[in-house]
């Protein structure tokens, strides 16, 4: 490879680098709630916040905008789209049944060493209610359901509840910043299956509790929207 071929492809990988950063960046701030639907992105102020040219954020834009993060709207530019209810709906649903599917499958092999981190976890959301902070709540109901379920036999169940955690992250579903009084239950039903695992309760009871664990968060959001 020529010296001027080295130094194209050098010039190239930085630009996806930045273009890269640019992406995550923007994208944490949209889940994090800090760009809010239909929060305009100004190009050019978010380059100058990154210390980046405008190119890697209009890449990095355009490439949110294919993941439905972002919307162009006509003589208004980027905006940050909406939560689509109809989406969160059927996530929300189609989780229900495959993440109760995968913890009932995972509850007889998960260990006293599992429920002690699931109650430490729970812990920390208990005292979160004190000062709550939907993000960072969400953020450990996510830890706390993870060790419930990733003991789970069947990778084809497991690849689906994770492609549905990953879906609800790319809605910027923070559930309890629109219903913060299902925290509270929320953190009280985890303990309830947590005793459900720890006696060695059968599998459809397993699976029932974590199921109606989950459409009663649906319930308590689609509430808020009828």
């Amino acid at each position: 490879m020529t010296e001027t071929a080295v130094g194209s492809a050098g010039v190239e990988s930085a630009a996806q680098s930045k273009s890269q950063q640019a992406y995550a960046a923007v994208k944490a701030r949209i889940i994090e709630g800090t760009y809010t639907p239909g929060y305009r992105l100004v190009l050019a102020k978010i380059a100058e916040d990154l210390g980046f040219s405008v190119v890697p954020v209009r890449e990095a834009i355009r490439r949110l905008e294919a993941e439905g993060l972002v919307k162009f709207e006509r003589n208004v530019g980027a905006t940050v789209s909406g939560i689509d209810p109809t989406e969160y709906l059927y996530t929300m649903q189609t989780l229900s049944i495959v993440e109760g599917a995968a913890t009932a499958l995972s509850a007889p092999l998960i260990d006293s060493v599992a429920i002690a981190r699931a109650r430490a976890v729970n812990a920390e959301m208990r005292e979160c209610l004190e000062h709550f902070d939907p993000v960072r709540f969400t953020a450990l109901n996510q830890d706390f359901h993870s060790v419930l379920f990733e003991h789970c036999p069947n990778p084809h169940i497991l690849d689906l509840v994770h492609r549905g955690w990953n879906r609800l992250a790319s809605l910027r579903s923070s559930t309890f910043r629109f219903v913060p009084g299902r925290a509270q239950e929320s953190v009280r039903e985890h303990e309830a299956l947590l005793q459900l695992i720890e006696n060695a309760a059968d599998a459809d009871t397993i699976e029932k509790a974590a199921r109606q664990h989950r459409a009663a968060t649906l319930d308590a959001y689609l509430s808020t929207t009828t």
